[in-house]
């Protein structure tokens, strides 16, 4: 099993239960860093100045980003990490209530590895981050490890 961690960037406190709950049901035991606003996640990241504070052994195995985040929105956030030498390949999965077809699209264009709408019911946002779950395990070869090496 991978070591490295999940970085779960979501504001709602019952999004980050289930999500963290639908991991573990699933048998992904990384360590998950919970980031509850973007500038949270900015701060984690980066320095300061800017400058990126993860190397190679501190990159995560994924991100799961919110876009609708207090004090920096998500989309700002994929726009910071891809500016960055070192945390441009990380592969990001968004996990947002977001509709606006602009967000789906510029995630996307953003380098995003998927575009997960959060369901409306209950049941389905289960099974949406049971699905997700499953996803990480079975992609957990990165760019990163080819290319770095």
């Amino acid at each position: 099993m991978d070591s490295r961690k999940i970085i779960l960037v979501e504001d709602n406190t019952d999004d980050v239960f289930m999500t963290k709950r639908m991991f573990e049901k699933s048998k992904i035991s990384n360590e998950i860093i919970v980031l509850d606003d973007g500038e949270a996640a900015i701060k984690y990241m980066f320095s300061d100045k800017g400058d990126c504070k993860l190397d190679d052994k501190d990159l995560p195995l994924v991100m799961v980003l919110d876009l609708n985040l207090p004090k920096v929105h998500g989309i700002d956030i994929l726009r910071k990490i891809r500016s960055c030498e070192n945390t441009k390949l990380i592969p990001v999965i968004v996990l947002s209530g977001s509709r606006q077809e602009d967000d789906l699209i510029t995630s996307y264009l953003l380098g995003v590895i998927a575009f997960v709408r959060k369901p409306v019911k209950f049941n389905d946002f289960i099974e949406a981050i049971r699905e997700l779950g499953l996803y990480i395990l079975i992609t957990q070869k990165q760019p990163l490890e080819f290319l770095r090496k």
